[in-house]
């Protein structure tokens, strides 16, 4: 009868585990914030408070259906950033984070789902202010994460982001290297987007030699 024990008590864990994970990311823990309530704002555009990581209060569509998002994920808030901001819509409108990363687009290509220019982590095209930026999933986030670059330097990356957590900030800077003229950025970064009309990079600087 050992062996039943052991199952049930396994069993038992598995499901403290699920109900955990479930009370954890569906509710909001954080007693001094209120599901809805602004957070932040970053170009005029604002950033909600979402609580628990996986909670839902239904999607926010334009007046005309153009829908933008389940409120108060992650993608709501980068697709009413370019909505409000450059009036951009993509041509499909659904999607997980993960999603929004198309690892068959080549460098500097035309992610199609979109409708905006795609630059890979790693490689020539530094990160833009503006810039929608894209994060692979996790172990604990299965859906990965996007958000808006609101600064760059030649050593971080700083974003503003909705839906981090109950306790995380709305802002978060990850770590930039630069080899040979590529440009990765740290915290499991896949790449970044924008929009096709956005004027070329600069070259890259060339240091002048003594004479």
């Amino acid at each position: 009868m050992n062996w039943l024990r052991t199952a049930i008590a396994m069993a038992a864990l598995a499901g403290l585990a699920v109900a955990g994970y479930w009370g954890v990311t569906y509710f909001n823990l954080n007693p001094t914030r209120e599901v809805g309530a602004v957070v932040d704002e970053f170009n005029g555009v604002k950033v909600f408070y979402n609580g628990g990581v996986n909670n839902s209060e239904g999607r926010n569509l334009y007046r005309d259906g153009y829908n933008l998002g389940i409120k108060y994920q992650c993608v709501e808030f980068v697709k009413r950033y370019y909505f409000e901001r450059f009036s951009h819509r993509m041509p499909d409108p659904y999607g997980h984070a993960r999603d929004f990363f198309d690892p068959r687009a080549a460098q500097g290509a035309l992610n199609g789902k979109r409708a905006l220019v795609q630059y890979r982590n790693g490689q020539s095209e530094k990160p833009r202010i503006d810039d929608l930026i894209v994060f692979a999933p996790t172990l604990f986030n299965p859906y990965g994460h996007v958000a808006i670059v609101a600064g760059v330097t030649d050593r971080e990356v700083e974003i503003v982001q909705q839906n981090p957590g109950p306790f995380a900030d709305s802002r978060a800077r990850f770590a930039m290297d630069t080899t040979q003229g590529r440009w990765t950025v740290s915290g499991g970064t896949l790449g970044w987007l924008r929009p096709a009309s956005a004027p070329p990079s600069p070259p890259p600087a060339v240091a002048s030699e003594a004479h």
